[in-house]
């Protein structure tokens, strides 16, 4: 069986909570994705054009800082990560993530939390921040408990 860690952003909970169940269908180690600072409500207020999450996900060069760096990539063949759907993409943490470590000849299966988005051009945007690395989209994870373990046992 492959090594596997399962990382996460997670911003209100809700992925939080979505990566701890795919992380246990297998007893996977889990990693959480800590922004420097963290966001509150307002900024992750999608209606304003001037809340935080508004700002960064309108300039694709912004790298939120994380805490920590210390997750040993080097000792996992697949990395399953997770994030909420921000504008049909991930947040731009998880190119801060992606580029704070060497990822090259893993797999990297995205999952994601959603209101109703799809993947729509996330693979696109994170693989230059992971060259070397295979990103493959993975699923948009809304249904409960049973759809996520049959997915990641489906992997």
């Amino acid at each position: 069986m492959k090594k596997r860690l399962v990382a996460y952003f997670s911003a209100s909970g809700t992925t939080k909570k979505t990566a701890e169940m795919v992380a246990g269908v297998n007893g996977d180690d889990l990693y959480e994705i800590v922004p420097k600072e963290l966001y509150t409500s307002a900024d992750l207020n999608w209606m304003d054009k001037k809340s935080r999450s508004s700002i960064e996900m309108n300039d694709k060069s912004f790298r939120p800082e994380m805490v920590g760096t210390d997750a040993d990539i080097a000792s996992y063949d697949e990395i399953l990560l997770g994030f909420p759907i921000w504008w049909y993409v991930a947040p731009t943490i998880i190119n801060t993530f992606l580029e704070k470590y060497d990822f090259t000849g893993k797999k990297i299966i995205l999952f994601a939390t959603s209101g109703g988005s799809s993947f729509g051009n996330t693979v696109k945007e994170l693989q230059p921040s992971a060259p070397g690395a295979e990103i493959v989209e993975g699923r948009v994870l809304n249904r409960g408990k049973q759809d996520i373990e049959n997915w990641v046992k489906s992997l």
